[in-house]
């Protein structure tokens, strides 16, 4: 078994429980009562499933030494008992984001969108691991997972960093997107 894949499994089971799901771009996933976070590879057992997302971590794309370092001093892990709240949030980007070199890429998303300075505003409270998708299979409906725990008393500062990161130069080229919120049961 791959230790990096992870399966997200929407359905009837699962430690997680829906609280909403809301399109942000494009098309959304079908509602459902709770997800499941599933280490490997999950196949759909009757109906309990209704749809099944599949992300690998990977090495840190995008990140200078200098900025992995500051992530790394002060970010949260997963799984802390008082992180009771959750977001799984799934995104795809443009054609013309793939068609752009790794470099450029970089440009828009680390000096033009300041995404890993706002990310750092809000560290260590929000605890996030992104899970790549793109390479698995040329079905997948996303390119990125992005996992995201945090307490409830930092709700306000997930929505703030949330929308702060939708309104930079890097988010016109997000052409799907869904808000999955999650309270773990």
């Amino acid at each position: 078994m791959n230790p990096r894949l992870f399966s997200f499994v929407g359905g009837s089971d699962g430690a997680w429980d829906v609280t909403s799901i809301s399109a942000i771009a494009g098309e959304t996933l079908e509602i459902v009562e709770k997800v499941a976070v599933i280490a490997g590879l999950a196949e759909p057992k009757g109906g309990e499933a209704s749809w099944i997302l599949q992300g690998a971590t990977s090495n840190e794309r995008y990140v200078t030494l200098e900025e992995k370092r500051r992530l790394v001093s002060v970010q949260a892990g997963l799984g802390r008992k008082e992180a009771t709240l959750g977001a799984l949030i799934p995104i795809r980007k443009s054609q013309d984001w793939w068609e752009l070199p790794q470099g450029e890429r970089r440009a828009i998303l680390a000096e033009n969108s300041r995404h890993i300075e706002i990310g750092l505003d809000y560290l260590p409270p929000i605890a996030r691991r992104l899970f790549h998708c793109r390479d698995l299979t040329e079905d997948q409906p996303f390119d990125f997972l992005t996992w995201f725990e945090f307490e409830p008393m930092y709700e306000q500062a997930f929505d703030e960093l949330v929308a702060r990161l939708r309104d930079t130069p890097e988010w016109k080229f997000v052409d799907r997107e869904v808000d999955i919120r999650l309270r773990r049961n």
